[in-house]
């Protein structure tokens, strides 16, 4: 099983998320946090599905500078795409409320990328969900906006909070969306050689 690390072998976090932080708890997961700033850009030829995984590996990377030896880092990055296009975090609340009015009455996908790293070894894979919005009208978006939740989630919306309230149904599954897909992190877990 995935939980089932030697007990000389850490697993450490690279990300801040209250969200992601949950989700590897109640994957039964024990693990320390350590975050480094990095640079989220990603040119806009990249699609977004691929960026997500860069973007993962990037940070994990980050992370590896700092990290004690024997751990496994553990990265992610989400990305909300809509016709080819990357939504990340809104710079203002202009900027959410023009990615909830895209979003509105349709379909997006919501790429997250996980990347693991253990000593030389790289393992990275990405997962995709489908999500679709309820139409949302202007009382709706000025709503959402004013709990302040979209500032800091990718394409505006957070699934696991009051923007649950925008979806209609979504085809995949919820962690992905929330910014940890869990069995994604335990194939990737159960591949690494921690004897190595």
């Amino acid at each position: 099983m995935a939980h089932q690390l030697p007990s000389d072998v850490k697993l450490i976090l690279a990300s801040k998320s209250p969200r992601r932080r949950e989700l590897l708890t109640e994957m039964g997961l024990t693990f320390e946090i350590l975050t480094r700033d990095t640079d989220e850009s990603c040119p806009a030829s990249v699609h977004p599905r691929r960026a997500a995984e860069l973007l993962s590996e990037r940070k994990a990377r980050a992370v590896a500078e700092i990290a004690p030896k024997n751990a496994i880092i553990l990265a992610s990055d989400t990305i909300v795409e809509v016709d080819g296009v990357a939504f990340g975090k809104p710079t203002d609340k202009e900027d959410a409320a023009r990615m909830l009015s895209v979003l509105s009455g349709r379909h997006h996908n919501v790429h997250t990328g996980v990347c693991l790293m253990y000593g030389d070894q790289v393992l990275t894979g990405v997962d995709t969900t489908d999500v679709c919005f309820h139409a949302l009208d202007c009382a709706d978006i000025d709503w959402y906006i004013s709990t302040g939740e979209p500032m800091d989630k990718a394409g505006a919306y957070g699934i696991q909070g009051l923007g649950g309230k925008l979806v209609s149904h979504i085809n995949g599954h919820m962690d992905t969306v929330i910014g940890l897909p869990c069995e994604l992190v335990k194939t990737l877990l159960e591949k690494l050689d921690l004897h190595a």
